[in-house]
């Protein structure tokens, strides 16, 4: 607790102990033959299980939920990166989620260059696999990327866009003076 609110901190897919079984199974690169439909579904189910168990519980009680990706992630990979129908990507995660959206969304961006080298230098330091999405070519990428940015223009209310190239500390700054107005008016005294 900090300045008087409960914060829980979560990620998709995973979040749950079936989410973290799903996001096993998404991640693997021994599932390189995963259609585009399984994996849209799985993400969605993840969601499904998260929100339920760990989400709506933790509103409940009164805590502030920051969750690592939701919807627009599947928005941006599976619709855009893998080239689905976003129609149908919106209308699975509109069932999976139940009219749960967040308050706000904060796309860090950088550039596809950047993020893949940010993945190759975490990989060389931790020794891990690339897990099945990092493996993907340059061109997945930056249809993703360029999913999150048209979604950051067309929903300036709830998604704000951060300049990820910068410096730690200064993304850090911006987003805390973001939730600090953000709770201000959320949550007016």
């Amino acid at each position: 607790m900090r300045d008087g609110y409960r914060v829980i901190v979560t990620r998709e897919p995973g979040g749950t102990a079936i989410g973290d079984q799903i996001r096993a199974i998404l991640l693997n690169p021994d599932n390189s033959r995963m259609n585009a439909q399984a994996e849209a579904l799985l993400l969605a189910a993840s969601r499904a299980q998260h929100i339920h168990e760990k989400i709506l519980p933790a509103i409940a009680e009164g805590h502030i939920v920051l969750c690592d990706r939701f919807v627009d992630a599947s928005i941006a990979y599976q619709a855009a990166g893998l080239g689905l129908d976003a129609s149908q990507v919106e209308a699975i995660n509109r069932f999976a989620i139940g009219g749960v959206m967040p308050n706000r969304t904060y796309v860090l961006d950088v550039s596809v260059e950047t993020g893949r080298q940010r993945i190759l230098d975490r990989f060389s330091r931790s020794g891990e696999a690339l897990d099945r999405i990092e493996q993907k070519g340059y061109e997945y990428h930056q249809r993703v990327r360029e999913a999150f940015l048209k979604i950051a223009a067309e929903q300036t209310d709830r998604v704000m866009l951060v300049d990820a190239a910068r410096s730690p500390d200064d993304i850090f700054a911006d987003i805390y003076a973001d939730c600090q107005r953000l709770l201000r008016v959320l949550s007016p005294e």
